[in-house]
């Protein structure tokens, strides 16, 4: 794994912001106009995954990278099962659901990928090699 220098270099920070800009598309139309409830909480777990990617790396070394890892994993979690809400609920469409579902999954297991480096890492500074 490359020495991060800053966040936007963090392949799970990029693909979160994939999901978070594809979450907003989607919920610009349809149904999500009207329930602005659903529409706010589908967003907000979006934006805490990319949000506490950034913040993590922020911090001063891996064990608070890794807590906020495990945020980000929770929040593309949720998100992900917002996605079947939004399916079963016909606000999106399947060809929406599979695309944003598939960006969720792939998050989801980069993000765990990240945690269980940063664990067995012996470097502990804020430099993440």
């Amino acid at each position: 794994m490359a020495t991060f220098s800053k966040f936007e270099e963090i392949e799970c920070w990029q693909i979160a912001r994939k999901l978070c800009n594809n979450i907003f598309f989607i919920t610009e139309k349809g149904p999500f106009l009207k329930d602005f409830r659903f529409k706010d909480q589908i967003r907000s777990s979006s934006g805490s995954v990319m949000d506490n990617i950034a913040e993590g790396f922020g911090r001063s070394g891996n064990k608070e990278f890794v807590n906020f890892l495990s945020i980000a994993y929770g929040s593309a979690c949720e998100c992900h099962s917002q996605l079947y809400r939004a399916q079963d609920w016909k606000f999106i469409s399947d060809n929406e659901f599979e695309t944003t579902r598939l960006i969720c999954e792939e998050l989801i297991s980069k993000i765990s990928g990240l945690i269980t480096y940063l664990r067995k890492s012996e470097i502990k500074g804020t430099k993440f090699h």
